[in-house]
């Protein structure tokens, strides 16, 4: 049986996505603690790359098994969900926030809904809500867990 995943903030989440998302391999957010500079967010979440290496620091195997095994977000917002969505696969899914209907709607290949299940925070399901016009992709929707 595998070792379950690690926990981590949404904020966090988003913070390891977003750099994978401008290059950086796992070696380099391992290394995330003793490196110089980090880079300057110039994208609309303005997102602070010194949050993550203090908590490289100050939880470094819970951070160190988050990048190179996986983790599960510990709390999702909708936002949250939208934003991790959009760094992770890098395109703008839908989201919904009328009272009742509140979900996000996106179109994910097998693996990346496979990625997606193993990270959300309990709470939430994901619904194949319809067949995309690319073959081997799908479109979903995710929203909070009935109650």
């Amino acid at each position: 049986m595998s070792q379950p995943r690690v926990k981590i903030s949404q904020q966090h989440a988003l913070l390891i996505e977003s750099l994978r998302g401008l290059g950086w391999t796992d070696g380099e957010l391992l290394g995330i603690s003793g490196r110089g500079e980090l880079p300057k967010d110039g994208s609309v979440f303005r997102f602070d790359y010194e949050e993550l290496r203090e908590f490289a620091v100050r939880e470094p195997e819970v951070y160190a098994s988050a990048v190179r095994e996986g983790y599960r977000i510990k709390f999702n917002t909708l936002g949250g969900v939208r934003s991790w969505l959009y760094l992770a696969f890098g395109e703008e899914p839908h989201i919904d926030r009328r009272p009742g209907r509140e979900g996000v709607s996106t179109i994910l290949t097998g693996s990346q809904l496979a990625k997606l299940r193993n990270v959300l925070a309990y709470g939430w399901e994901v619904l194949e809500v319809g067949e995309s016009l690319t073959e081997g992709r799908a479109t979903y929707r995710i929203e909070p867990a009935a109650r």
